[in-house]
């Protein structure tokens, strides 16, 4: 029995998958052929045939998941220490100094590289 129920939420999903394609192309294919209507209300149309599909595919068991993740996310990001203002312009500073001197050396190396190899060649 339980199998049974597990097979109709997956074909039940694959459904709901399917009306979600079908209303996205919709509004994208509605918004090309309307075209001489108004931009506000083909925006509107196409925002609300999206929160309808978006509605729709939270309903599924992907949905749930995905929707679980972002609030686990978000819990995430709300305990990370943030660095001070001061903390940031000090360590763009390091890499920017950083960067620098590596593009310095490369330069170099490739001015040295540049003379040996002329220097093989005879040009």
């Amino acid at each position: 029995m339980t199998t049974n129920t597990e097979n109709q939420g997956s074909s039940l999903d694959i459904v709901k998958w399917g009306i979600v394609v079908v209303l996205l192309a919709a509004a994208i294919i509605a918004n090309q052929m309307y075209s001489e209507a108004s931009v506000l209300v083909r925006a509107i149309g196409v925002v609300v045939a999206f929160a309808i599909a978006g509605f729709i595919a939270l309903q599924t068991e992907k949905g749930k998941q995905a929707l679980t993740f972002a609030r686990e996310s978000h819990i995430e990001v709300r305990k990370v220490v943030w660095p001070t203002r001061q903390e940031a312009l000090n360590t763009t500073f390091i890499v920017l100094l950083a960067t620098g001197v590596l593009a310095l050396v490369l330069w170099g190396m490739d001015a040295v590289l540049l003379r040996i190899v002329n220097f093989i060649t005879g040009v």
